[in-house]
């Protein structure tokens, strides 16, 4: 199971920390995503991080802004949103696939069907 926290409304410009709790799975062996949906909108893949590897990816909008990091030990992983903007408004959930699912990256849109654990979500709101 995946259970996400720290979501919230914020003003444009602020910052949240999500955090993504794993349980029953091993990090070291597992990928890591941040997903986020808007009603009416598509999915968007914005981040995601391979512990064993340290790989990660960010989409285009999000990169600089937002930070993926892992705590294995803790087996937690961490989505640090800085300088928010309304666009950003949306529910983002967790999701983890096996390492050995996916090629020699944690982003793969043909192998997005690899990241079958998915936690229930939490909403970040951005006001202008």
């Amino acid at each position: 199971d995946l259970v996400e926290s720290g979501g919230g409304w914020v003003q444009a410009g602020e910052s949240l920390r999500l955090s993504c709790e794993v349980f029953g799975l091993r990090l070291d062996y597992y990928a890591i995503a941040w997903f986020r949906q808007a009603p009416g909108k598509e999915r968007d893949w914005v981040s995601c991080n391979s512990a064993d590897d340290g790989s990660t990816y960010y989409l285009d909008s999000v990169e600089g802004r937002f930070t993926i990091s892992a705590d294995v030990a803790k087996n937690m992983v961490y989505l640090q949103m800085n300088n928010l903007k309304p666009e950003d408004t949306a529910l983002y959930r967790c999701a983890a696939s096996p390492r050995r699912c996916l090629g020699s990256s944690c982003y793969d849109q043909t192998r997005e069907w690899c990241y079958h654990d998915w936690g229930q979500g939490t909403q970040v709101t951005v006001s202008s």
